[in-house]
């Protein structure tokens, strides 16, 4: 395996791990943080 193989196989997982984390975050997980600006203050 040459260096060309090597920068190549790099770019495509950290491309995966790019699109893993996007799907991760478009699931909604974020959803309770993204209303706590709107929410009023309980104290």
């Amino acid at each position: 395996m040459g260096i060309n193989e090597l920068r190549i196989a790099v770019t495509l997982v950290s491309l995966a791990v790019f699109v893993g984390i996007v799907i991760w975050a478009w699931r909604g997980r974020f959803e309770a943080v993204a209303q706590l600006p709107l929410q009023g203050d309980e104290q």
